[in-house]
């Protein structure tokens, strides 16, 4: 059956993460997403592992195959005359634009939403960058670490109240680009109802440090009700609510409320210290951390994972294993779901990825094809359904237009 999104005709600028995570999320649900590289270069994803055997390729790169399943790839710079006049034809059929340009660079190749109307009223432009569009940080370029700071993240991320030593730290990966692009998908397809609502095409912004911190929690309600600043060196309003070492790994220890804590000492065998004064409430544990740690640490080290976090779930309290990519890998439960799925791709051969995140009873979520290698569609886009003569498009690739 077809997708959800295959009545959807998508054009996507982007590179990295954010816009092609965004463009993605569509074209796994059926719609139909062109994706633009730059000729010989390509999206910098191209260039970012993990790659097979740490043969750095760009036809291989981990990054790129997982961002651009179910794209069709065509090379076209943009920048050029010739470059944007093709742009503008492809845009005259599409419902959506997505791109992750940066703004100084929309404004030298003139990619605005008033231009782009003209050729198509009823576009839907998605704009997905650092800052967003206005704003004294609008011209500021950044990268991965620079927005998690920015976002507030970094603050409170690295070694913890125990190691005051540690600097702020990003989170793995690219995460901020992945939060980018799920917030501008969201968004698009809310302007994408508005218009079969009867409103017109529209422009969607998207500022990655504000998709950030957006999502920091309790961090900014801290302070007017627990008179606290949130930090990693911050104390908790509430303990234990922490990580700790098993026998055989880690494990998350969580008793926000009291009738956990009270579930948790029957766990450990009512220990004598648990009766204890200063640990008799939640605020009162959070105060004397440095000495409930001790006792838990000693208790939890002589346990193993799975046993300390069947016991808990027994009596309803929510600790939680920590993990690994190996065990998500294994997991029981991912397999009985078929979570991960096999993708086989020409050059890089068939390797295992993340799948589906959502379940459609109906219109189902499926790999249709891998990402495209460089220029792979062009033939397809330029010559059948742009109508290109091959001459046309020799000239162009000569040029380095395509």
């Amino acid at each position: 059956m077809a997708g959800a999104l295959s009545d959807l005709k998508i054009v996507e600028l982007g590179e990295m993460v954010s816009a092609p995570y965004c463009t993605k999320l569509f074209a796994d649900l059926g719609a139909d997403v062109v994706k633009i590289e730059r000729p010989r270069l390509g999206d910098r994803s191209r260039t970012r592992g993990p790659f097979p055997n740490d043969e750095v390729h760009p036809e291989k790169s981990g990054l790129f195959l997982y961002l651009n399943t179910n794209k069709r790839g065509v090379t076209l710079d943009v920048a050029t005359r010739e470059g944007f006049e093709i742009f503008e034809d492809l845009l005259a059929g599409a419902d959506i634009l997505v791109h992750n340009v940066a703004p100084p660079e929309m404004d030298r190749v003139g990619l605005s939403f008033e231009r782009l109307q003209r050729v198509n009223p009823a576009l839907i432009m998605t704009s997905i960058t650092p800052y967003g569009l206005n704003g004294p940080y609008r011209n500021y370029r950044s990268e991965d670490l620079t927005l998690w700071c920015a976002g507030g993240v970094c603050i409170l991320n690295g070694g913890g109240p125990d190691h005051p030593e540690m600097p702020p730290l990003k989170t793995f990966g690219h995460q901020a680009g992945y939060q980018g692009g799920v917030h501008g998908a969201t968004a698009t397809i809310a302007a994408v109802l508005a218009r079969h609502g009867g409103e017109p095409g529209q422009h969607v912004e998207v500022s990655v440090q504000e998709s950030i911190a957006s999502q920091l929690e309790m961090t900014f309600e801290y302070w007017p009700y627990s008179k606290m600043i949130a930090s990693r060196h911050g104390q908790k309003p509430v303990q234990p609510a922490e990580m700790m070492r098993c026998k055989d790994g880690y494990i998350y220890l969580c008793c926000i409320f009291e009738y956990h804590w009270r579930a948790f000492v029957e766990i450990m065998g009512n220990p004598e210290w648990a009766d204890e004064e200063i640990f008799s409430d939640g605020p009162k544990r959070a105060q004397n951390w440095d000495a409930l740690k001790g006792f838990l640490e000693e208790w939890v080290s002589q346990q193993t994972v799975l046993d300390l976090y069947r016991k808990a779930q027994a009596k309803r309290v929510p600790f939680a294993p920590v993990s690994t990519m190996s065990d998500l890998l294994n997991s029981e439960h991912l397999q009985a779901r078929d979570f991960f799925v096999e993708i086989s791709q020409p050059v890089a051969g068939t390797h295992k990825y993340p799948g589906a995140p959502v379940k459609f009873s109906r219109t189902p979520w499926e790999i249709r094809m891998p990402a495209p290698t460089l220029g792979h569609h062009n033939d397809e886009i330029f010559g059948e359904q742009l109508g290109m003569t091959s001459a046309r498009i020799e000239e162009l690739t000569r040029k380095g237009v395509i």
